[in-house]
């Protein structure tokens, strides 16, 4: 469904403004249609960054989310906040964040909040960059959760998961929304030790309904919290089982791995166009126009122009706004670069 040769895009998160993380942590002063308008302002400004760079995908940069998963959490009833973490101090890792507990049947009958997104995203935005929404996976949004007699384990947990993301994606469809990313990190770090088969039945079975429908894609990475991997980060372990996901895209974290397996894409690319993150989030230099043109050249050894996209490896949330903004416009000049050379 991408027409566009090495289309530039995003994963989906871009770094708030330092006056709404300000605000976020302060929201005790400020009444329903302060908030309402911080977060359009947020949106207009991350539009504005991502359309400055001269992307052909942008999204809302996920700027009411203040937790990759947290944020959801709130509209998932059947879930009660644990504040409780095993490790206050020190180095960041996510048994700082703690877990939380399953008290009733996991349900959202008002949905994730990615249609109200998308929607102020396409009233907020120009005409001409393609409009995405991301959405995390049932795998990866169970990964805070604590299982009970109910729900016995990680899996259990994400089958009852499972339609609510899946009720989301249709919903986004209906809104609209023609190109969907499915995050699903958790696949991508775990794959070396669990079922990747059982990943990949969890996975089809979430988009099954909207398979065909919109440009879906899924972004797999090895985690980037507070700017740190947490997986085994490699994508052998992947295959050939993950080129089963029904996809017409699949973005794959590489420029913080310098491009390790990059022939591996070459599989990737005979089934499904691929992303090929070839902006490094988690490192400050920021590329050079030459760097992404390398890169890129690199990366055409294995997969076709028409097929091949370029973003960052991961959302940029964890990343300053003024590296973030040159990251981009320095990757979309790359691009531009290779493609008049094609």
């Amino acid at each position: 469904m991408n027409t566009i040769p090495i289309r530039t895009t995003v994963v989906g998160s871009y770094p708030f403004p330092g006056w709404l993380e300000f605000a976020s942590k302060n929201l005790g002063q400020f009444g329903p249609a302060d908030i309402e308008e911080m977060i359009e302002d947020a949106v207009v400004a991350a539009i504005h960054d991502q359309v400055t760079a001269g992307l052909d995908v942008i999204t809302d940069g996920e700027q009411t989310r203040l937790d990759f998963n947290l944020s959801f959490y709130g509209f998932i009833k059947g879930i009660e906040h644990n504040e409780t973490a095993t490790r206050k101090f020190g180095p960041a890792a996510h048994d700082q964040r703690g877990k939380n507990n399953i008290v009733g049947e996991l349900l959202a009958p008002e949905g994730l909040g990615a249609v109200k997104e998308f929607q102020r995203l396409k009233k907020l935005a120009p005409a001409g960059p393609v409009l995405k929404a991301s959405v995390p996976g049932p795998y990866t949004l169970s990964g805070r959760l604590l299982p009970n007699a109910v729900y016995k384990d990680r899996f259990a947990i994400t089958e009852a998961l499972l339609p609510v993301v899946r009720n989301e994606l249709q919903a986004l469809v209906a809104a609209g929304c023609t190109e969907i990313t499915v995050d699903e990190p958790s696949m991508s770090c775990y794959a070396y030790k669990e079922d990747t088969k059982r990943f990949v039945d969890i996975f089809n079975r979430t988009v099954k309904p909207i398979a065909g429908k919109c440009n879906l894609s899924t972004h797999l990475c090895f985690g980037n919290f507070k700017g740190r991997p947490v997986g085994y980060r490699s994508i052998k372990p992947m295959l050939p089982d993950f080129l089963d996901m029904n996809v017409n895209e699949i973005h794959i974290e590489m420029a913080n791995r310098e491009f390790a397996e990059v022939e591996l894409l070459a599989a990737f690319a005979e089934k499904m166009h691929v992303a090929v993150g070839i902006i490094d989030v988690k490192n400050y230099y920021i590329e050079t126009v030459n760097d992404v043109a390398e890169r890129i050249e690199r990366c055409l050894k294995y997969v076709p122009a028409e097929k091949l996209s370029v973003a960052p490896d991961c959302g940029l949330s964890q990343t300053a706004r003024w590296a973030s903004r040159q990251k981009l416009a320095n990757m979309v000049a790359g691009a531009k670069k290779v493609r008049e050379s094609l």
